[in-house]
């Protein structure tokens, strides 16, 4: 049998097929669901692995998929086909465990043993400490991704020529809109590829955390993909640093959002003066003075502490108004209780 020109383990093939089974989600531009790929595994698992090794695998183009964001606008999915779903997923396997130990300890997002509800609590900490936060929103993150720094950047950490080739072919993928019209990719790559986290994080890795680690060592940060928050001592210290940050990522073709990128004052009673921003918001809570009791003592104090948002806050009584509850007095606790629980649970994750 004739060597193939790329050793690809088919075991990883088979694992990257378990973890993307798991997932789940929406068919892609074939319109296969996980249950069609599944009928003839054996088969389609052969051929992935087949056309990966030999190179001659393609991906299909990604199906455009609009899902609404909290500000009201639309956030655009790329929905991968099941098959480059598996394939993308075996080359994270083979990518992750290289550049997982080399990424910063305060980067958060999408990696294993990490969570947003650390980031929270490194955040919250840090607020204590120190009385300045520059809250950055990088503006269209995952579509602004230049494909020629992202591919310079991943040959730094890998030398398989199948990964560099396949990254490079699903960076530049068009997507497919509901109409069937195909819209070209000059950059960025898709939220919704298996990929795309870590090579997002990679990705910022380079053009920040290393950056920030080497120039501003004394100023911690958390990082959650793209949302970003960096604590500074002084007003002083915080506006150089925001000038210097945006500058460096300005150099890697990434724009800071003029209006949602502000520099923060973490008042509480304790910290005087004013400042235009005293609060701000980080993946899902919102920071401010507020009122908390001390656990071991029952003393209340007044401190610089995240709480739910209130949109999320408004977004969870508007789904129990619509439980209708004082009118479903003849439905058993049971019954109310299998379709209540699961949504409960979910907010108190």
């Amino acid at each position: 049998m004739e060597a193939k020109p790329y050793d690809i383990n088919k075991h990883v093939v088979w694992e990257a097929w378990k973890k993307v089974s798991a997932n789940g989600g929406a068919p892609g531009v074939d319109g296969q669901t996980v249950e069609d790929f599944k009928r003839k595994l054996k088969d389609n698992l052969y051929k992935v692995w087949n056309r990966m090794s030999s190179g001659s695998y393609l991906p299909k183009a990604v199906r455009l998929c609009e899902i609404p964001k909290g500000d009201g606008k639309m956030r655009v999915l790329g929905i991968p086909t099941v098959e480059d779903r598996v394939a993308q997923m075996t080359a994270a396997m083979v990518l992750e465990p290289k550049v997982e130990p080399q990424f910063h300890r305060s980067s958060y997002g999408y990696r294993p043993g990490k969570s947003a509800i650390e980031a929270v609590g490194q955040a919250r900490q840090k607020c204590w400490w120190f009385d300045w936060v520059i809250d950055l929103d990088i503006q269209g993150f995952f579509d602004s991704i230049d494909h020629g720094l992202m591919l310079e950047v991943l040959r730094n950490y890998t030398k398989e020529s199948w990964v560099l080739l396949y990254v490079e072919r699903w960076l530049k993928v068009p997507g497919q809109a509901m109409d069937g019209k195909k819209v070209e990719r000059e950059r960025g790559t898709p939220q919704g590829g298996v990929i795309s986290p870590l090579l997002a994080n990679l990705f910022l890795h380079e053009a920040f955390d290393r950056w920030m680690q080497e120039n501003f060592p004394a100023l911690p940060f958390e990082r959650y993909a793209d949302d970003i928050i960096v604590h500074c001592k002084t007003l002083k210290q915080a506006q150089y640093a925001f000038e210097r940050i945006r500058e460096r990522l300005k150099t890697w073709k990434l724009t800071l959002h003029p209006e949602k990128t502000k520099i923060v004052y973490c008042k509480d009673k304790t910290r005087r003066g004013e400042h235009d921003h005293t609060k701000f918001d980080f993946l899902g809570y919102e920071f401010r003075a507020r009122g908390a009791r001390n656990s071991k003592t029952g003393e209340i104090f007044d401190g610089f502490l995240p709480a739910i948002r209130p949109k999320a806050m408004k977004a969870i009584r508007d789904v129990i108004r619509s439980w209708r509850l004082v009118q479903r007095t003849p439905e058993s606790l049971e019954d109310l209780a299998k379709e209540i629980n699961p949504v409960t649970a979910g907010w108190i994750q």
